[in-house]
C-alpha cells in the first residue's frame, strides 16, 4: 500500500458524476496517476450542492473506489468548485520601498500583494485565489520576480477569484462529513487549464473551456499568466432539457438521443433523417427527426460560445489567443463541437490533453476527468512550492476562518 502521506488527491463533485483521481509524486519529481474513482452524482445542481446527504453518499463511494484502485488510503483531497457564484476580476497593488538602500526584498512583494488582495468584495462573498501576475518596479514593466532590484514603488498585477461563503462551504462540509480535510478549494476551470495547457500554449495565449454538466468554465492564459476567468451557469444538463421540450420526450429519453445521435451542427448530412425514440411510461414510439434534433442542441451550444466571445472580446482579449481554443469536459464528446468553436471564435480549436502527466491512460485521455487530474496536479505545484507542514498548516487556518464567516 502507498503511504498515505505521499499521495495527491483531486475531488470534483460534478452535477452528472463525482470524480476522485489519486496521484503520486515518483521518484524523478513527475506526477503520476495511480488511481481513478467515479460515481453518479445525485445530489448536484449547476455544480452545487442540492441534497446533501446524496452528495456525501456519492462522494463517499467515487473515494472508496479511488482508494482500491490505487491501494491507498485517502485522508485529505483537494477540492474542486464552480457556480455562477464564482467570479473572476484583476485588480492592482502598490507598495513603496522603505529599505534605506531601496533594495526589494521578499517581504516587499508579499506587502504589495498583500495590498493587491486587500479589494472590498460582496460581504457574503470570500477570496477563492488571488493569483500573483507580473510586477512593475518604478516604470519598468513585466517583471516576473523583483527581489533584489532597486527602486522607490514596487506595484503588482492580481487575478482574483472569489466566491459566496455558504456556497462554499455546503462542498466542504460534505467532504469533511466523510472524516477527510480539505487541502484547498481550487476553482475548476484553474484546474481543467492546468491540466491542459503547456507552458508554450500559456504564453502565446489560449481558452480553456470545460463543457461540464450544469455549468461552463473559462479560462484565458496570455504571456504566461492568467487573464481572465469566468463561469456560465449552462452545460450539458440545459441542452437535455431543451431536447425534452423541444422534441417533446422525457427527459431521461432526451439524455440518450444527446448521447446517442447529438451533434453541434445540424447539417446536409443528416437532412430528412430520421429516428426511432423507444415508447416510455406507456406511450407509443416516437419518431424523431434528426435535423430537429441538431438544431436545438447547435442553438445552445451557439449561445454559449456566443456569451464567452463577446465578454473576451468588449476585453480585447480574443487577439491574444495565439494558441486557440481548447474544450475539455463531458461536452468535448459532442461530435463537431471543435469546428463550432472555430468557427465562434474564428481561431483554431482543440479537444484537450492532459499535459505533462504519466499514469493511467485511462482517465488522461478522457476529456471529462480533465478538471480532477488537474486538482492533483494543483496540489503537486502547491507541495513543491512550500514545505509540507506550512501548507497543511496555512491551508486549513484558511478553512477554518471561512467557516467562521
Amino acid at each position: 500500500m502507498f503511504d498515505s502521506s505521499s499521495i495527491i488527491v483531486g475531488l470534483e463533485i460534478g452535477t452528472s458524476k463525482i470524480c476522485a483521481v489519486v496521484g503520486e509524486i515518483n521518484a524523478a519529481n513527475a506526477l503520476n496517476i495511480i488511481g481513478l474513482g467515479q460515481a453518479r452524482s445525485r445530489g448536484v445542481r449547476k455544480g452545487e450542492i442540492a441534497d446533501a446527504a446524496l452528495a456525501s453518499e456519492d462522494v463517499r463511494n467515487a473515494i472508496v473506489e479511488a482508494e482500491q484502485m490505487a491501494n491507498a488510503e485517502i485522508r485529505s483531497v483537494y477540492l474542486g468548485v464552480t457556480g455562477n457564484h464564482i467570479r473572476g476580476f484583476n485588480n492592482h497593488g502598490v507598495h513603496p520601498v522603505v529599505s534605506a538602500d531601496r533594495e526589494i526584498t521578499i517581504d516587499d512583494t508579499q506587502d504589495v500583494v498583500k495590498n493587491a488582495k486587500a479589494i472590498n468584495l460582496p460581504v457574503d462573498n470570500t477570496v477563492v485565489h488571488a493569483i500573483r501576475q507580473l510586477f512593475q518596479v518604478d516604470s519598468q514593466l513585466g517583471i516576473q520576480n523583483p527581489v533584489g532590484m532597486y527602486g522607490a514603488k514596487v506595484e503588482v498585477d492580481v487575478h482574483v477569484v472569489h466566491g459566496h461563503v455558504d456556497r462554499l462551504k455546503n462542498s466542504i462540509a460534505v467532504v469533511r462529513g466523510l472524516q477527510l480535510e480539505v487541502e484547498e478549494i481550487v476553482f475548476t476551470g484553474l484546474a481543467s487549464a492546468l491540466a491542459l495547457l503547456s507552458n508554450e500554449q500559456k504564453e502565446l495565449g489560449s481558452l480553456v473551456i470545460d463543457l461540464g454538466a450544469g455549468a461552463t468554465d473559462y479560462v484565458v492564459y496570455s504571456d504566461g499568466i492568467i487573464k481572465h476567468t469566468g463561469v456560465l451557469a449552462v452545460g450539458g444538463d440545459h441542452i437535455s432539457n431543451d431536447l425534452a421540450y423541444g422534441l417533446k420526450v422525457p427527459l431521461k429519453r432526451a439524455e440518450l438521443l444527446k448521447i446517442e445521435h447529438g451533434g453541434a451542427f445540424a447539417d446536409e448530412s443528416v437532412k430528412g433523417q430520421t429516428i426511432s425514440s423507444d415508447g416510455e411510461l406507456g406511450l407509443p414510439p416516437k419518431i424523431i427527426n434528426l435535423e430537429h434534433l441538431r438544431r436545438i442542441m447547435s442553438l445552445r451550444l451557439e449561445e454559449s460560445f456566443e456569451l464567452i466571445e463577446a465578454e473576451l472580446s468588449g476585453l480585447g482579449l480574443l487577439d491574444r489567443l495565439r494558441a486557440g481554443v481548447f474544450i475539455c469536459g463531458g461536452g468535448a464528446r459532442i461530435p463537431g463541437i471543435q469546428k463550432l468553436a472555430e468557427n465562434i471564435f474564428q481561431m483554431p480549436a482543440f479537444l484537450g490533453k492532459t499535459n505533462s502527466i504519466s499514469g493511467l491512460k485511462s482517465a488522461l485521455d478522457q476529456p471529462e476527468f480533465s478538471t480532477a487530474i488537474g486538482l492533483v496536479k494543483f496540489g503537486s505545484l502547491q507541495q513543491k512550492r512550500k514545505p509540507a507542514a506550512g501548507l497543511a498548516g496555512g491551508i486549513r487556518k484558511t478553512l477554518t476562518e471561512l467557516f467562521k464567516k
